[in-house]
């Protein structure tokens, strides 16, 4: 029994190197006809050999790949969600910082900040309270006023509590204080 499985691996090495050029004898080494031995080490390797190559992959080298994909697509998504969290406050930020330009542009006109029963729409139009019309900039202060990035108008105090006047945002949350995304952010 040793016998033959030696034979067999013997025979499947020999026809796994490389074969000279034929002579135009048949297969074999130069200068030598195949004869029956060459037929039968032929024929025990084409044991060896499926009779059918299929194409294509294994369940298992598809699960292997799935599994992958789901590692890196996990990956991406935890490092990329708190980049959008941290670009929403940035954003509320930026716009806060641009109001609060508008605002003080408007107090060098008119002499004083819009009183917080005006709000930020005193920005847009002349407010009614307004002593002296004629010194509010014609088309206003901005164009149009954004909203904060979860989507809620900025709030304006005039007085402020921790500064002269306040622009703020509620944060993610909607609700004064709040931790993390959902604290408030504004210009203090």
């Amino acid at each position: 029994m040793k016998q033959l499985i030696r034979s067999i691996i013997t025979n499947a090495r020999a026809a796994a190197k490389p074969r000279p050029a034929s002579n135009g004898f048949g297969r074999g080494r130069p200068g030598r006809p195949a004869g029956r031995a060459g037929a039968s080490r032929r024929a025990s390797v084409a044991c060896l050999q499926p009779r059918h190559a299929k194409n294509g992959f294994t369940l298992l080298e598809l699960m292997v790949v799935i599994v992958i994909i789901g590692l890196l697509a996990t990956v991406v998504v935890i490092n990329v969600l708190p980049s959008r969290d941290r670009a929403l406050i940035e954003k509320a930020r930026a716009d806060i910082a641009l109001i609060e330009q508008a605002l003080d542009m408007y107090r060098l006109d008119n002499l004083a900040y819009p009183p917080a029963t005006d709000g930020l729409n005193a920005l847009l139009t002349p407010p009614a309270s307004l002593p002296d019309p004629a010194r509010y900039r014609r088309g206003g202060y901005v164009r149009r006023l954004p909203d904060d990035p979860w989507g809620r108008p900025y709030q304006y105090a005039n007085p402020g509590t921790r500064a002269d006047i306040e622009v703020f945002s509620l944060g993610a949350d909607g609700q004064p204080g709040g931790e993390g995304d959902n604290a408030d952010i504004g210009n203090w």
